[in-house]
């Protein structure tokens, strides 16, 4: 598995852990230079946006990534967690609905994320 798609992956387990809803990924290898993959997932509050964001971050971490960026912690409606390979998108439900980025990225390939049972 390449190193894009393992992030990928940790980081939608790490927001599932976190009960992230309507986990998104969005494969963007053959569209964009910015990066390979999005994660976009829901909270329900900024507490939980940042919990998500947090357990993200920690789970990258973890796994030898060394050069993380987060924008939004503080207001924590949307943040942003950028490792080069990956962007993960946590926002706020009404944050999502306007901004679309499923439609607006909508030419990667969709991926609802599937929690494998334990």
């Amino acid at each position: 598995m390449d190193r894009a798609r393992e992030l990928c992956d940790l980081a939608s387990r790490a927001a599932d852990d976190k009960k992230a809803r309507a986990i998104m990924r969005i494969d963007l290898t053959d569209i964009s230079v910015m990066c390979d993959h999005f994660v976009v997932c829901s909270g329900g509050s900024p507490a939980q946006v940042r919990a998500i964001a947090d357990h993200v971050v920690d789970e990258w971490q973890a796994a030898g990534v060394r050069d993380i960026k987060q924008e939004g912690q503080q207001e924590a409606s949307w943040v942003l967690i950028d490792c080069g390979l990956v962007v993960v998108h946590v926002m706020r439900d009404e944050v999502r609905e306007f901004y679309a980025l499923e439609q607006l990225w909508g030419k990667g390939r969709l991926e609802p994320w599937q929690a494998v049972s334990a």
